[in-house]
This record gives structure tokens, sequence and C-alpha cells, in this order.
């Protein structure tokens, strides 16, 4: 699993959808206008109306299947949301009054449906930006009965920053995020101070940032920035990387980091009370 990719800020001109020959349903490059207003994901929710800043997440285009594409045509409406920035989510509203946890970037959405399987009285905010994997998602919650999946497609920063009210997530995960492996890129690392500032206040007292990563100079980056931030505190007592927790699926990613030797690190660190 990947962290989240980035929206197209200009949509790609891609010409009529391609349609599969056995029903007829729409299937269209990443970019492209193939879902009417409200059907699916727009290519930049959030627009122009927001800052330009250096983003975590970079491009990342491929095709949508008709699979993928049914499964956001039919659930999309009820399930699916753009960060446009725009208005602020009632989340007891969304979820039914379940504990919501905010997922940032869940790749083609495998290991959050097995979480959402294994937990159906948690709520999963489910953001990325890749639309192959929003869809796949859509269609293994749908397949599934899972209930306790919203899928929002754009920023997380501006959902976070926008969109969600003080103390309203009972836990976070990033799970294997883009580690910018060079040094001048370190900069666009999703763990950062600022980060950890916006995130600290709509988590409830408590809540629980889980992350975890196969990259070891990001995992100790992770640690030192947690570790220094004032709004939380390591679950661990001797202040280190955390077991994989149970409900954490170990992901195909993560089995072939494994296989090729990485060692993947667990952080799991609450929101101290009081902050």
């Amino acid at each position: 699993m990947s962290e989240q990719p980035e929206n197209i800020a200009h949509p790609v001109p891609a010409g009529p959808a391609k349609a599969p020959a056995d029903d007829g349903r729409p299937v269209a490059r990443l970019g492209s206008r193939m879902f009417a207003p409200g059907e699916g994901p727009s290519p930049d929710p959030a627009g122009s109306h927001f800052e330009r800043r250096i983003r975590s997440f970079q491009p990342r285009r491929s095709r949508v299947t008709a699979g993928q594409a049914e499964a956001m045509l039919k659930r999309w409406p009820d399930w699916g949301l753009d960060i446009d920035g725009k208005r602020v989510l009632d989340l007891d509203e969304m979820f039914g009054g379940l504990p919501v946890v905010l997922e940032i970037g869940f790749g083609m959405g495998e290991a959050t449906a097995q979480m959402a399987a294994a937990d159906p009285g948690t709520g999963i905010l489910a953001v990325d930006v890749h639309t192959p994997g929003q869809g796949n998602l859509l269609g293994l919650a749908d397949r599934n009965g899972l209930t306790n999946v919203r899928v929002a497609n754009g920023d997380a920063i501006i959902l976070l920053r926008e969109m969600l009210p003080p103390e309203s997530l009972a836990g976070c995960r990033v799970y294997f995020p883009d580690p910018w492996p060079k040094k001048r890129h370190h900069k666009r690392r999703l763990i950062q101070p600022d980060f950890l500032t916006l995130l600290a206040p709509r988590l409830k007292p408590g809540g629980l940032l889980h992350c975890a990563t196969d990259w070891e100079p990001y995992a100790e980056q992770m640690l030192e920035v947690l570790d220094a931030h004032p709004d939380f505190e390591n679950t661990q007592a001797d202040g280190g990387y955390a077991p994989r927790p149970g409900y954490r699926p170990l992901t195909r990613f993560e089995g072939q980091g494994l296989d090729k030797g990485h060692v993947v690190h667990d952080l799991l660190f609450t929101r101290r009370p009081g902050v």
C-alpha cells in the first residue's frame, strides 16, 4: 500500500470514454470526465481556491477497469465524497454514530476492506486520489456489505484543515507512505511536525495515530518527529517501535518488502489528554 498519489490539477482531455463489449459501461483513463457530477470523483475537487504548496504525494495515472467503474457508478453517490474544502463533515451522521478512523493512502483498498470487515463497529474514512483504487475499494465494500467504509477523494491536508471538526476522529492510520528517499525530497514526507499539529486537535483525547513503513530512515524520522511533538505520546514503554497489531493486515506490498529483506516498523502514538 502506498501513500495517496497526487490528484491532477488540470484534467487531461481523454476523448470519449471507452465502453467494454459486455455491458456498455464506461471505462476511461484517470483525468477524463467519465463521471457526471455526483456519480464519481472529481479530477481536482478542491480546485484552485486553496494555496499551492509542497505535497507529499505524486501523480500516478492508470486505467479504470469496467468493474471499478461499475462500483463507482453504483456506490460513489452514497459512499464517496470529494475533498472540496467547502463544508464541514458530520461524521456521526455519515457513519451512524460509529467511532471513525481516518486512513490516509489506501492503495487498492484490500487491507482497508479487511480491517472494515474485521471491525464493523468502527467507521473508516479512507482517503486517496487514485481512481482505480477508489473504485476497487468501493467494489470490495459493496460485495462484502461493508457499510462502515467511506471513500474520500483529494488532499488529506485540506480534509483535516477545512472539513473535520475538533475531536471528531478516534484514530488515524498512515500505512506505507511514500518515503521520498532522496534527501532533497524529505520535505515532501507526510509525517512532519506541521502535519501532527494539524492532526492532533481532530483526534479525540487518547486517539491513536498508527504509522507503518518498511523504509528504515523514514521510520527513524517518524519516531524522532513523534517523540518531539508535545501532543503525542508513545504507547510503548521503552519509547521505541511497536509490534504489528493484529488488526493491521499483512499486505502484498508488505510481503514483497519482507521477501526483499525489508524490516517493517509500526509506530503507535496517542494524542495526549488535555492538549
